[in-house]
């Protein structure tokens, strides 16, 4: 059961979690049909790509994942990725830019299946919150600057920094397209809140209005498609989606290519830390909303194999994507036969419907991808985030425009990079209290914030961090400043309760420091040593050449050197 999740929950499966399965399947089918070929195109590839995708790679998360509603498939993070690497030069020097999509999907898979092999699925760690944030914005920023083209029916701009050939490219704004996008939108938005709100007004139960606001994208996809072919206004120069392929291609393990997986690897493993960091993060949101147990290690093999899979029936990279997951959620799925069921539904639509899918305006697709991205654009946590922690408001705020300047990878990994700058800088610069005791009592306090009681003889310390190379010279410079501002100190009291480790270096440093003191006739003390850190000093040579004591507590501590 620990490789076959599913077989946990399938023992105790009951016909009422299939009533709920069965309505959030069809639901979220519903959204698989635009998104997957919005997606697809944004990544610069044929619609089928996001179709086929969204059919076997969440059977076989279903099978392997440990998140019961989590819904697989294409999303828009990664399909900027794709298109990012795509375009680039070593890549498109490869020509046939679909089976470099393929490819990505396969390594994708591969490196995720070998992160679960080293037991990698702690790596989500390595990636703070904020550079997450910035990431996602700065991507989510590109893909809007991508889609707003195709809302005006313009090709993408080749002007730079040209005020002139922009004022001319903006010229050429199809009005008819435009007038479409500005009516998606607003069906969208009135699909978002007001119409929810309106049902609600009237009584409309809460698994039906679900049902019909996440109705939207479909309903728009179906106005434009029939406007399209009843008008024919591809004549009035209305992109559309063109042909999709109907039926499914076949099987395929023809994407083993070392020359093309060499140039590959480095976008493709980029690819797969994200689609498993985001994966996870959305898995542990619904998966906290009913206290169940998300297994990071096992999620990796279950989307490394839906990658493979997704390339062996030639399908685009996966992952876990936010909206699709809140739908499936919020329409009752219980379990991931709601995704089965989408899965089912999507196939038959991809062997019966495809024709229907030709007339489909890009410009709708990119309002829908627009609708969708826009709340993923958060400039207020950068100022939340910079107002709380002036270091990850700086590693995020860098990592959001360096991902517009520089691109996807390098954006990241300077955010990373950043993060791990302003953690060093914060371990190499502990915060250090002077501490007294609290007037009638045995709590002892920072002597900035609080009136206590303290004695000229005695100088006590409070470390908040464990000691380490990175940060004994800053501990030693602050107690010789305080030494110069005390001369009558006879004692120092160094108390440790916030001190879980001692490295080498730092040890020796102490070391170094109970001689000097010693030397001038200043004891060095120790209170609050934690029992796993005491017996680890124990083994070394600093209490057995100690030049002052070691106490329980800062009580004890005063309390004996006072009576010296």
């Amino acid at each position: 059961m620990s490789y076959f999740p599913i077989f946990s929950w399938l023992k105790t499966y009951r016909r009422a979690d299939f009533n709920g399965d069965l309505f959030a399947g069809i639901i979220t089918a519903i959204l698989l049909v635009p998104q997957g070929i919005a997606y697809a195109l944004l990544a610069g590839l044929p619609p089928e790509f996001g179709l086929y995708a969204s059919i076997l790679p969440p059977l076989f998360y279903a099978l392997l994942g440990t998140s019961r509603t989590m819904s697989v498939g294409p999303v828009a993070v990664a399909a900027i990725m794709i298109a990012a690497a795509l375009t680039s030069p070593e890549v498109s020097a490869l020509g046939n830019v679909t089976q470099s999509a393929v490819i990505l999907s396969a390594q994708t898979g591969v490196i995720m299946l070998l992160m679960a092999v080293f037991r990698m699925g702690g790596l989500v760690n390595f990636i703070s919150h904020p550079v997450l944030t910035g990431f996602t914005s700065g991507a989510s920023l590109l893909i809007i600057i991508s889609q707003l083209p195709k809302t005006l029916g313009l090709n993408t701009p080749d002007c730079h920094v040209d005020v002139a050939c922009y004022q001319q490219y903006f010229q050429g704004t199809n009005l008819l397209v435009l007038a479409i996008s500005l009516g998606v939108f607003a069906l969208l938005v009135f699909f978002n809140k007001p119409l929810p709100a309106l049902l609600n007004k009237i009584g409309t139960s809460p698994a039906l209005i679900t049902a019909i606001s996440k109705c939207g994208a479909l309903v728009s996809v179906a106005i434009t498609t029939f406007a399209v072919s009843y008008w024919h206004l591809i004549d009035q120069h209305i992109a559309v989606v063109g042909f999709v392929p109907t039926g499914f291609p076949a099987l395929q393990l023809d994407f083993f290519d070392m020359e093309k997986w060499k140039v590959l690897f480095s976008p493709a493993a980029f690819i797969a830390l994200i689609a498993y960091v985001e994966s996870i993060a959305i898995a542990k949101v619904v998966a906290n909303l009913r206290n169940e147990k998300i297994l990071p290690n096992q999620e990796l093999v279950a989307l490394g194999v839906s990658n493979i899979v997704s390339a062996i029936s030639g399908g685009m990279p996966a992952a876990g994507g936010l909206s699709r997951t809140m739908v499936n959620f919020s329409a009752g799925a219980c379990t991931q036969i709601a995704a089965v069921i989408a899965s089912i539904i999507l196939a038959l639509a991809v062997m019966f419907c495809s024709e229907w899918f030709y007339n489909i305006p890009k410009a709708t697709l990119a309002v829908i991808i627009l609708v969708a991205i826009l709340p993923l654009v958060k400039f207020k946590s950068i100022l939340h985030t910079w107002q709380y922690d002036r270091g990850d408001g700086i590693a995020e705020l860098a990592t959001l425009i360096s991902v517009l300047i520089f691109g996807i990878e390098e954006g990241i990994t300077l955010g990373i990079f950043l993060t791990f700058i302003s953690h060093l800088r914060k371990a190499s610069h502990p915060h250090i209290a002077v501490v007294g005791r609290l007037p009638n009592s045995k709590h002892y306090r920072n002597i900035k914030r609080h009136k206590v009681e303290t004695w000229g003889h005695l100088l006590l310390m409070r470390v908040d961090e464990n000691i380490t190379f990175t940060n004994v010279n800053f501990i030693e410079d602050f107690i010789e400043n305080e030494l110069r501002n005390a001369p009558n100190v006879k004692h120092i009291v160094l108390i440790f309760n916030s001190v879980s480790d001692i490295d080498m270096t730092a040890l020796e440093a102490l070391e170094q420091l109970n001689n000097s003191l010693k030397s001038i006739g200043i004891t060095l003390n120790f209170a609050e040593v934690k029992g796993f850190l005491l017996d680890k000093l124990k083994k070394s040579e600093l209490f057995s050449h100690l030049n002052g004591q070691l106490f329980f507590d800062a009580e004890d501590a005063v309390t004996k050197l006072n009576a010296l």
